[in-house]
């Protein structure tokens, strides 16, 4: 067998975390190597079905409103250098009934960096889009200046930059181990070995593929979202992207984009899946259509129309639904992204520079203690599964 090229680092899983570290180290000089078992973008992981929210006005960590603040302005770079629209300032309107959620600590924590949010009762979301029914329990925060991504023109976009700079990628390549010691790794997959002084592992729901060499508390789930026939009132361009609580449950959604219907997923709830498992096709549960088909015909009718189209993905899981960013326990020239649990995909343009920086630097301005990995230690500190509504898409 020929023997390959050492690259300054490899990276398993080319999807949007991947893909852009990929983009971010190509650009620096840096010998980089993708490896995804697939084509990305393709359908086998989390970044499919034409689009993600961007939002900013985060709860909990200040961590995350800067984060989503510096994604915000490398998805422009991104526009700018690829030519292609990838983001679109729609707005978005999170909802919710007071009784099960209060958006005062978002709000609280937007004013203090200084991102737009207000505030509206159910008769100013009512004013403002009528085709909303709405009981007088629920508010609302509107955030102007988020939208939503064309994820997988996001990843097309990285995937194209990333090779104009220089980087390689192998696709349809599954990873069969990951072999590595300070300053070496070897990761071995169906068609040979490839050396690398450095790795970044970003495999999304597949990560338990890579075990033993590492472990981590992800669990991956099958969810399911889906495209209703609508009313004008809900074309893009005239409704914003949206989350909705309720008793109902956690739900993020989309205005219909070029007549395609409104789309809507479910953020909570999801049957575990596994690394080579099949996944169900939408409809195999009735809960499928009938989930989101509910919420739709109680507090959004004109969008409850036929069903056009449904779609599957997968979400991975945390316990505590935060991310996890940090380096091997064992090996500090692996770094691991993951973890990311349904609302990391808008800022996979920030953790791929923070990938690069950590493996050109050593270190990264953005604050990213609290995704480390020691966290989930046992113990009485360990971390907490959130509410279901606490943070969506």
């Amino acid at each position: 067998m020929a023997e390959h090229p050492v690259y300054d680092v490899i990276i398993v899983g080319a999807g949007s975390m991947g893909m852009s570290a990929g983009y971010h180290l190509a650009r620096r000089g840096v010998r980089t190597l993708l490896i995804d078992a697939f084509d990305p973008p393709h359908t086998e992981g989390s970044h499919h079905g034409e689009t993600r929210l961007i939002r900013h006005a985060y709860s909990g960590d200040p961590a995350y409103i800067d984060l989503a603040l510096r994604a915000q302005v490398l998805w422009e770079e991104a526009e700018a250098e690829s030519g292609t629209e990838l983001l679109v300032p729609s707005g978005v309107l999170n909802l919710a009934d007071s009784g099960v959620y209060s958006f005062a600590g978002r709000l609280v924590e937007a004013q203090k960096r200084k991102v737009r949010a207000e505030q509206l009762d159910a008769d100013e979301i009512r004013h403002r889009w009528p085709a909303l029914n709405l009981p007088e329990s629920f508010e609302a925060m509107y955030e102007p200046d988020a939208g939503y991504l064309y994820s997988e023109r996001c990843i097309t976009a990285y995937r194209q930059l990333a090779l104009a700079h220089g980087a390689e990628l192998l696709t349809n390549t599954p990873v069969l181990n990951v072999t590595a010691r300070e300053g070496s790794v070897t990761v071995h997959t169906k068609n040979g070995e490839y050396h690398g002084a450095a790795a970044v592992l970003s495999a999304g729901a597949w990560f338990k593929s890579l075990s033993p060499f590492v472990s981590l508390p992800i669990k991956a789930v099958r969810k399911v979202v889906g495209w209703f026939g609508s009313t004008p009132d809900f074309e893009a361009g005239k409704f914003p992207g949206f989350t909705l609580g309720g008793e109902e449950g956690g739900f993020y959604g989309f205005p219909s984009i070029g007549g395609a219907g409104l789309k809507i997923g479910r953020h909570d709830t999801g049957e575990e899946w596994r690394p080579g498992e099949p996944l169900a096709p939408f409809g195999s549960l009735e809960s499928d259509e009938g989930d989101l088909r509910r919420v739709l015909e109680a507090y959004m009718p004109g969008a409850a129309g036929k069903l056009l189209k449904g779609s599957v993905c997968k979400y991975e899981h945390t316990p505590d639904e935060d991310f996890i960013i940090d380096r091997h326990p064992e090996y500090s020239n692996v770094l691991l992204a993951g973890g990311f649990s349904g609302h990391g995909f808008k800022f996979s343009s920030v953790v791929g520079e923070i990938l690069a920086d950590l493996a050109v630097q050593g270190n990264t301005r953005q604050n990213i203690a609290p995704f480390a990995l020691s966290r989930f230690n046992t113990g009485p500190d360990q971390p907490q599964p959130k509410p279901i509504l606490e943070e969506i898409e």
